[in-house]
């Protein structure tokens, strides 16, 4: 009754965004307001060069209000999810009414009624297919969303459960904001969406255990603050000292808990926060500096994505026949784990 990654496909919106041009055009719209010189290398730091958004580039120029933002969010989240699901069937070769449960985790936007029931309705999925939104993890969430999904299948077995992430981060731009998180959310934020469909019947990596430790007193490291024109990144500088510090010993728990050993484990699919985050899981797993190379190449090719970038990385590798550790970093500030092919 083991659950069973059976399919999975990622999607990203139509505009391009070239790292050279959105530095040229954040120069432009912040200079005068604040001294630009020496936070511009963050646009070369980050180890992006492009992303992709669900809008061209010069939206951005204008102010835009929550009312707005929120219904780009939807309309465009819910087209990618309809590439997703197309998609996912065609390749577990399965049909619409084979889906028993949808689960959806994205946390750029806000829609009641949630997500998956805008697909089950966009979808023509069946009427007594049960439903889980998951609102809050923030870059977790793709890690977290897919664990629950395997929950659910392996909790009513034989059921097909299909899992979509979407965020749109790059709708959370704010040209009137110079704080110093704008500008580094600025550099760093793509759109994308990506999905799966596991099930205990099928062919497909295992999936499971997983895991997930928050930290005390972390509130503050990581999240959204919700502003008149939309949502404000919330980043602490201390993300990458507290993975050098504390991370090791959370993944030795979990290893622990669930008698797994690094040596075990052929690959590791990372959400790559950023390139000074990726060092320092590097170096807690006892690898090389730049052996993450799928997270690495995600991160230049597609911008931080938050809980969508994950699965991007899972993509890239071997996951049929690789025994992958995924792990994200999220708000709460936690650390979530999910072995794929254990």
């Amino acid at each position: 009754m083991q659950p069973r990654l059976l399919a999975l496909k990622s999607a990203v919106p139509p505009h391009i965004l070239e790292q050279s041009d959105v530095s040229v055009r954040a120069a432009a719209l912040f200079n005068g307001r604040r001294d630009m010189t020496r936070l511009m290398p963050v646009f070369e730091n980050t180890g992006i060069e492009r992303r992709y958004s669900c809008v061209p580039i010069d939206w951005y120029n204008d102010p835009h209000g929550w009312t707005d933002r929120n219904a780009l969010y939807i309309e465009n989240a819910i087209a990618l999810f309809e590439k997703l699901t197309v998609d996912l069937l065609a390749q577990a070769k399965l049909d619409r009414e084979d889906i028993d449960a949808i689960v959806v985790a994205s946390t750029t936007g806000i829609a009641t009624p949630s997500l998956d029931a805008l697909v089950v309705d966009r979808m023509k999925l069946r009427r007594d297919i049960r439903r889980l939104p998951i609102f809050g993890l923030g870059c977790a969430g793709g890690v977290v969303g897919l664990t629950r999904a395997a929950e659910m299948a392996k909790a009513s077995p034989g059921s097909r459960v299909l899992f979509l992430v979407v965020e749109l981060c790059a709708l959370t731009f704010r040209k009137d904001d110079i704080s110093k998180s704008n500008i580094v959310a600025t550099a760093l934020f793509g759109d994308g969406a990506a999905g799966a469909i596991i099930s205990t019947e099928g062919s497909g990596p295992a999936v499971g255990p997983g895991g997930e430790h928050t930290w005390p007193q972390s509130l503050d490291i990581m999240g959204w603050d919700v502003q008149e024109d939309g949502l404000k990144a919330i980043f602490s500088q201390s993300i990458p000292s507290l993975v050098a510090n504390d991370f090791q010993p959370v993944l030795q728990r979990f290893l622990l808990k669930n008698d797994l050993r690094l040596s075990e484990i052929q690959g590791f699919a990372c959400h790559p926060g950023g390139a000074k985050v990726l060092d320092a899981l590097e170096d807690a797993f006892g690898i090389a500096r730049g052996a993450l190379t799928e997270s690495r190449g995600v991160l230049r090719d597609y911008g931080n994505m938050s809980a969508v970038t994950a699965l991007f990385v899972l993509e890239r590798m071997d996951w049929r026949r690789t025994r992958i550790m995924m792990t994200a970093l999220g708000p709460g500030f936690s650390a979530v784990f999910l072995m794929v092919g254990a």
